[in-house]
């Protein structure tokens, strides 16, 4: 048995292929690269149809359920939202109303964002931080912003972005390795996202 860490990513993207979701999986495959862990994706897009008109928690399909869930038991948790009219997407912060107030409390929470131009960056510190700060989880010191400049065919190409993803991940380590993992066999300890 070896220990990895169950990291969960949330997609705030409606679409596909995204720029928001390309970033979610080299932020993983980074941290993979330091952290045994057990990684799992959430695209909102794919459960937007399910929740989007629910507004009591006991109303909400399984699907849905079982992924705030994986939310709450996660070891680490990233976040990312496309930039729409200065802030993170309405079903985003909609997916985010259904997880237990108290569930994220000292939770290392990696936080990001897309948009189209730099002027967007500031959307992690004046919106993503305050959301996170409300569950009081521990927003990890260095956010990942990215334009869309920073992408071909909606893959990473920008090698100021490659480095900061580097960065964010290293400055994130010392925060997140002094938690105590999940136990997982060695055969499934570190887990491509889904």
């Amino acid at each position: 048995m070896s220990h990895s860490f169950n990291v969960v990513a949330v997609s705030g993207s409606l679409q596909r292929p995204s720029r928001t979701l390309a970033l979610v999986q080299a932020v993983l495959a980074e941290l993979s690269g330091h952290l045994p862990v057990e990684a799992r994706v959430i695209e909102l897009g794919e459960l937007a149809p399910h929740y989007g008109g629910v507004t009591r928690p006991a109303d909400l399909p399984e699907s849905v359920r079982e992924a705030i869930q994986a939310v709450e038991q996660a070891d680490l948790l990233i976040v990312a939202s496309p930039v729409y009219r200065a802030s993170y997407t309405g079903l985003f912060k909609h997916f985010f109303d259904f997880v237990h107030h108290e569930a994220l409390f000292d939770l290392p929470v990696l936080l990001a964002a897309t948009g189209g131009s730099e002027r967007h960056a500031l959307v992690i510190e004046h919106q993503l931080r305050p959301l996170f700060s409300f569950f009081q989880a521990q927003t990890l010191p260095l956010g990942i912003y990215a334009a869309e400049a920073d992408f071909t065919d909606y893959q990473v190409s920008a090698s100021a972005l490659q480095a900061r993803i580097r960065l964010a991940v290293e400055r994130a380590l010392p925060l997140i390795s002094h938690r105590q993992p999940v136990i997982a066999s060695t055969d499934t300890a570190v887990a491509a996202p889904v």
